[in-house]
């Protein structure tokens, strides 16, 4: 299968954009933590690719406050518990937050906060995949891959058009 890239600058920082014929499979962020989100080798420039083109498009929307919800395929690649929980991280509504702990619940064992954090942190198309909307369970911000600039970036644009 083969693999595509295509960027994005924005107001935080220039994302890069990977994706298959399947759908959209990461989001970079312009510093990333080694090994976070693993790649194919395979991977080209091609920021016409229809899949591309259609996340960029979309990301550049809510990212001016023109859109809410993204309507995009998704080539996830992970554990199936990480792939659980990414797919949980959908139903956090724009504007809302929630915590480890309540997605550790929403999945059926709120002891398992900290695996949910840890698969959080692997979620490889954020902003899609909102991973930016759980916080602490004190409601503080958290590690995000993006950065906490990009996570209080993030919110607030949400906050502002909620």
């Amino acid at each position: 299968m083969t693999h595509v890239l295509a960027h994005l600058d924005s107001p935080v920082g220039r994302l890069t954009f990977v994706g298959s014929d399947a759908g959209l499979r990461a989001i970079l962020w312009p510093v990333e933590r080694p090994g976070r989100v693993v790649l194919p080798a395979d991977v080209a420039e091609s920021p016409g690719h229809p899949v591309l083109a259609r996340a960029v498009s979309q990301v550049r929307e809510y990212l001016a406050g023109e859109r809410r919800t993204f309507d995009l395929p998704l080539d996830l690649h992970g554990t199936p518990f990480q792939v659980k929980v990414w797919h949980g991280l959908l139903a956090i509504g724009y504007g809302e937050t929630s915590t480890y702990g309540a997605e550790a619940a929403r999945l059926g064992d709120a002891r398992k906060a900290r695996a949910v954090g840890a698969a959080v942190g692997r979620n490889p198309v954020s902003i899609v995949v909102p991973c930016h909307r759980v916080v602490g369970a004190n409601g503080s911000l958290t590690g995000f891959a993006g950065g906490l600039d990009a996570k209080t970036f993030l919110l607030g644009l949400e906050r502002l058009q909620a």
